[in-house]
C-alpha cells in the first residue's frame, strides 16, 4: 500500500483550516506522525484522506491519469521490455 505522508501545513491546506487544527484533527485520528530530517513533523494519511488527497488533485488541471499512463510507461521500459514494445512506447511519447 502506497504512503502518502504529509506536513501539518500541508494537512491544513487539504482539511482547509489551520496547521493547529490539522495537528489536533491527526492525533484525533491516531494518524501516524514522524519528525524528518528537515525537523518538519509528517503524518501519514489513513486509507480516506489519502482517497481525499488524490480527489483534490484530480480536480486540478493537471491530467494525472496521463501522469499515470506515462509512469506505467517508463516502469515497462525499465523493466526490459521487448524491443517492438519499447518502440511503441518510444513512438507514442513523441
Amino acid at each position: 500500500m502506497p504512503q502518502i505522508w504529509m506536513t501539518y501545513d500541508e494537512l491544513a491546506a487539504l482539511y482547509d483550516c489551520t496547521a493547529s487544527e490539522a495537528r489536533l484533527q491527526a492525533l484525533n485520528l491516531s494518524l501516524d506522525r514522524r519528525k524528518s530530517r528537515d525537523g518538519n513533523t509528517r503524518v501519514k494519511l489513513n486509507a480516506a484522506l489519502m482517497a481525499r488527497f488524490i480527489e483534490t488533485i484530480r480536480r486540478t488541471e493537471f491530467d494525472l491519469d496521463d501522469a499515470i499512463a506515462a509512469l506505467r510507461n517508463t516502469h515497462r521500459l525499465m523493466s526490459g521490455g521487448t524491443a517492438i514494445e519499447q518502440a511503441n512506447l518510444r513512438r507514442q511519447g513523441s
